[in-house]
């Protein structure tokens, strides 16, 4: 049996450069980070063939107010970002036809939403929670954080394949994953850590807050989706969440000093009618 030294030494090399070239970084709630496995040029290339992906795999809704009540939010939060993450994607918004309440966002600028969020996301402040904590997965790095962290893992040469296939071509990628995609290897849309989650509820509400929106709506939201989980198991957007009830509590407190903010945003005009 013929063996391929060099592909075996393009793996190994592959991990060894992501893992050295890792560093310690601040997110923005001041949490010291680990990030770096990846590029920011080879995480947006991810994220954008996980959308392309995702697109082949499930339809988009055809119902045109949805898409633009989807894209009005978003961009209103987009508006509200740091001029870096404004200038860096072009962000756009994919409204799939599924009954999940389930929502991400991914490096590359994208935001996806499952038609099943708009049967707990009532009305665009409600919305707007959901689309801005998921927009804080990605202003947070917390992509980057998960991949960097899971080269260091037992499947790293598993998450390395994803990026040799774009870089060196799919042959490559796709011995090195054995099949896998791009949506399962780098787990762009699975639930993230309880730390991470947290984190993205405290920059979504402070983004949704600056851009208009009602931030007292994040627990509206989470009632919401309480309600729509029958106390059971929550729903899988949320399946890695802290404890309901203290985040509720938590949400509850980081609203009540969001709300001059609030109220500062609609008296300099920021005041959303997406529908």
């Amino acid at each position: 049996m013929r063996h391929h030294p060099t592909r075996s030494m393009l793996l190994a090399s592959a991990v060894a450069l992501a893992i050295t070239a890792c560093a310690t970084t601040t997110s923005p709630t001041g949490r010291t980070q680990v990030v770096g496995g990846v590029s920011q040029q080879q995480l947006d290339q991810m994220g954008d063939q996980a959308i392309a992906e995702m697109k082949t795999q499930k339809a988009q809704t055809s119902d045109a107010r949805q898409r633009a009540y989807a894209t009005c939010v978003t961009n209103a939060l987009v508006r509200e970002l740091p001029a870096a993450w404004q200038q860096r994607y072009r962000w756009d918004t994919a409204v799939f036809v599924d009954n999940t309440p389930n929502a991400f966002a991914l490096p590359g600028g994208h935001v996806g939403l499952y038609t099943g969020i708009f049967t707990v996301a009532r009305n665009q402040d409600q919305l707007a929670g959901v689309i801005s904590h998921e927009i804080g997965h990605v202003i947070a790095n917390h992509h980057n954080e998960r991949i960097t962290r899971q080269l260091g893992a037992q499947g790293a040469l598993q998450v390395a394949g994803a990026l040799l296939g774009s870089r060196y071509g799919q042959g490559v990628g796709d011995a090195a994953m054995q099949g896998g995609s791009v949506l399962a290897q780098a787990g762009f849309l699975l639930p993230n850590s309880r730390t991470q989650e947290a984190e993205a509820d405290v920059v979504g509400q402070q983004l949704m807050a600056r851009a208009g929106f009602d931030p007292r709506a994040s627990v509206g939201l989470w009632e919401n989706m309480i309600k729509a989980s029958g106390g059971n198991r929550s729903p899988q957007w949320l399946s890695t969440h802290p404890d309901p009830q203290s985040r509720l509590a938590e949400m509850n407190q980081r609203a009540a000093a969001l709300m001059p903010e609030y109220e500062r945003a609609r008296a300099d005009g920021k005041r959303p009618n997406c529908g």
